[in-house]
C-alpha cells in the first residue's frame, strides 16, 4: 500500500536512507576514486545524513512538546538544515544540496507526484549551480537522470510511489554509465561514489513511499545491497594525482549572497572541488587547495566561518593516504585558531559556543588524521567525556589515542609547541600533558545577564575575568580588567604570556597589554595570535 510523502515519510526515509548508507558505507568508500581517492566518500555521504535524520528527529520532538503534529515543510526543511550543518566532504556538501533544492518545491506543496517531481528537477538544478566546475559522470549526471526518468513517470499519470521509484531506477540506469562518461572511472571499473550513495538515498525514499518498508521512525530493510558497487577491488589500483592540492577545507559560513559570490571567485582561483551550498545567510563551504589558511581567510572576509574542518591529503592524492606516525587533532573555537594548529600540522575541529562537537565528529577528525598514534587536545573542560568517547571508539578502530587533558585552547598551544613525532609515544605524551599542566589560563567574556559569581554580582554588559573557569573579577571596560587579571596570573611568577584575540576586541588591545607585562613584569615574554569570529573576548595562558 503506497504512503503519502508528509512529514512521516520524511522521518522514516531519513532512517532507511541512514541504514542504507551505514550497510554500504566501506564500499562506496572502496570505489571512491574522484574527485579525490581518499576513501572516505561513504563515511561522508552517512555523516550527512546522520546529522539530517536527528535534525528531523528534533523537529518531531519540538512539535510533540508542543502537542502538534509536524508539517512536510518542517520535516523536509529540517532534513535539508540538518544535511546543510552536517555535511562532509564533496559528496556530502553535494546532497545537502539536493535536499536543499528539493525543500524549495516541497515546502509549499502537499506533497503529490507533481510536486516530487519538480522537486527532484528542482534538486539536480541546484546543484550544478553549486558546483564552480561541472563534470559529467558523476553524482550530478545520476541526479539529472533521476529528474528526467522522474518526469516521465509522471507524465503517465503515476502517484508519488511510482515517481519515486522511476527517480531510482533511472539513477541506477546513469550510474552504470558513469565508467564511460568519466575516464578516471573508467580505468578504475568502478562507478561514481557520490552516485552510488545517491542511488542509496533514492532507493530508500522509493521504499517507505510504495510501502515496501514501514512508515515509521526507524525503517529497516536489510538486504537489497547496491549492485553498482561490485568492482570495488579495482579501485586501490588508481594512480594517485600528485598536482592536486594538498589540503581539503570545510566550514559553515554566516555571510550575505554578495560577499559570498565574491567568495566562490577568490576560493576558485585559489584551488579546484569548489562547492559552495546554502542561503539566507548560511553556508557550506568545501573547496581543496594548497593553502589552507588562505582559505580560511577568506571566509573570514566574507563573513563568520566555524565548524572549520582540514583534511591533509598526505601530498599526492592517493586512494590510501600514506599513514602518518603521530598526529594531533585539536578542538579550538575560532577560525584563526584553526588555521594555526592547521599550519603547525594538526587536524583542527572548530566549534563556535553552544556548539560542541559530537564524539562522531572527533572520530571522524582522528580518522581524517591517518596516523597510528594521536594526540587529541579537547580544550574543553565540558568536553573531556565526549573527548572520551571519541578516543575509546578510535582505539576499537586500531589507533592509539592519547586524551591530553587541555581545558583551554591556550593550554592547548602550549601542548602543541612541545609535540615531537620523533620521541616515544609515552614520553611525548607526558611532555604534552606537563606543558599544558603548567599553563594556567583565563578568558575575559561579557555577561548576559544579572547573576551571582565568585567575585560578586555582575549585571548584564559587565566584563567578567575568568581563572581556570572562575569568575575573580568584575569591571566594566575589556583593557582595564584583562590588565587586573594579568597581574592575577602573574603574581605567582611566569615566564611567557599567551594572548588570544576574538574579532571584535578593541583596536591596540594586544600593544596596551603587552606593554603593561613590558613595564610590570620584567623577563615576562609575550605572544599574540588572533582568534578570529567565534573566540572569546580574549583569551590569556601564562606558562
Amino acid at each position: 500500500m503506497p504512503y503519502p510523502l508528509d512529514a512521516a515519510a520524511v522521518r522514516s526515509w531519513c532512517g532507511l536512507a541512514l541504514e542504507a548508507l551505514g550497510r554500504e558505507r566501506e564500499r562506496i568508500d572502496a570505489i571512491n576514486v574522484y574527485p579525490v581517492a581518499d576513501g572516505d566518500t561513504g563515511t561522508n555521504l552517512y555523516l550527512t545524513l546522520e546529522s539530517a535524520a536527528r535534525a528531523v528527529e528534533a523537529a518531531f520532538d519540538g512539535h510533540a512538546s508542543a502537542g502538534t503534529a509536524p508539517r512536510l515543510a518542517d520535516a523536509i526543511g529540517a532534513m535539508a538544515h540538518g544535511a546543510l550543518i552536517g555535511a562532509r566532504g564533496n559528496s556530502g556538501t553535494i546532497v545537502a544540496q539536493l535536499l536543499r533544492g528539493m525543500t524549495e518545491v516541497l515546502a509549499a506543496t502537499d506533497g503529490s507526484a507533481d510536486a516530487l517531481c519538480r522537486a527532484l528537477r528542482r534538486a539536480a538544478a541546484s546543484t550544478y549551480e553549486a558546483v564552480a566546475h561541472p563534470v559529467e559522470g558523476t553524482v550530478l549526471t545520476v541526479a539529472t537522470a533521476a529528474a528526467d526518468a522522474a518526469e516521465r513517470a509522471a507524465g503517465e499519470a503515476a502517484g508519488a510511489a511510482e515517481v519515486a521509484r522511476a527517480a531510482h531506477e533511472g539513477a541506477r540506469t546513469a550510474l552504470r554509465a558513469t565508467p564511460g562518461q568519466l575516464a578516471v572511472l573508467g580505468r578504475a571499473g568502478v562507478v561514481d561514489a557520490g552516485g552510488c550513495g545517491l542511488v542509496a538515498l533514492l532507493g530508500a525514499l522509493a521504499d517507505v513511499l510504495s510501502g515496501e518498508v514501514s512508515a515509521a521512525p526507524v525503517a529497516v530493510r536489510a538486504d537489497a545491497p547496491l549492485p553498482e558497487a561490485a568492482g570495488c577491488e579495482a579501485a586501490g589500483r588508481v594512480a594517485a594525482e600528485p598536482d592536486g592540492p594538498a589540503f581539503e577545507v570545510i566550514y559553515l559560513l554566516e555571510a550575505g549572497d554578495a560577499a559570498v559570490a565574491r567568495l566562490r571567485t577568490r576560493l576558485d582561483g585559489l584551488g579546484d572541488s569548489l562547492v559552495v551550498v546554502g542561503g539566507d545567510g548560511l553556508w557550506n563551504v568545501h573547496v581543496h587547495v594548497d593553502d589552507a589558511g588562505a582559505a580560511v581567510e577568506a571566509g573570514i572576509e566574507a563573513g563568520r566561518p566555524y565548524r572549520i574542518r582540514i583534511q591533509h591529503f598526505g601530498g599526492a592524492r592517493a586512494k590510501e593516504p600514506e599513514m602518518t606516525a603521530r598526529a594531533v587533532v585539536a578542538v579550538v573555537p575560532g577560525a584563526g585558531l584553526a588555521a594555526l594548529c592547521a599550519e603547525a600540522g594538526a587536524t583542527p575541529v572548530s566549534v563556535r559556543p553552544g556548539e560542541p562537537p559530537a564524539s562522531g565528529e572527533l572520530v571522524q577528525a582522528i580518522r581524517q588524521a591517518h596516523a597510528r598514534e594521536v594526540m587529541l587536545l579537547p580544550n574543553d573542560h565540558d568536553l573531556r567525556h565526549t573527548a572520551a568517547a571519541a578516543a575509546e571508539q578510535a582505539r576499537t578502530e586500531g589507533v592509539r589515542v592519547a586524551l591530553i587533558p587541555t581545558r583551554s585552547a591556550v593550554q592547548g598551544i602550549a601542548a602543541l609547541a612541545v609535540h615531537e613525532p620523533g620521541r616515544s609515544f609515552d614520553e611525548d605524551v607526558v611532555a604534552m600533558t606537563a606543558a599544558a599542566g603548567a599553563t594556567r589560563y583565563a578568558e575575559l567574556a561579557l555577561a548576559e545577564r544579572q547573576s551571582w559569581t565568585m567575585a560578586g554580582v555582575c549585571q548584564a554588559g559587565d566584563v567578567l575575568g575568568l581563572i581556570d573557569g572562575d569568575v575573580v573579577v568584575i569591571g566594566s571596560e575589556l583593557t582595564a580588567t584583562a590588565m587586573t587579571v594579568l597581574d592575577r596570573m602573574l603574581s605567582a611568577g611566569g615566564e611567557m604570556v599567551t594572548l588570544v584575540l576574538g574579532a571584535e576586541v578593541p583596536d591596540g588591545l594586544a600593544e596596551r597589554l603587552e606593554g603593561h607585562v613590558r613595564e610590570h613584569h620584567l623577563a615576562v615574554d609575550t605572544v599574540v595570535y588572533d582568534g578570529g569570529q567565534h573566540a572569546a573576548p580574549l583569551l590569556i595562558g601564562v606558562e
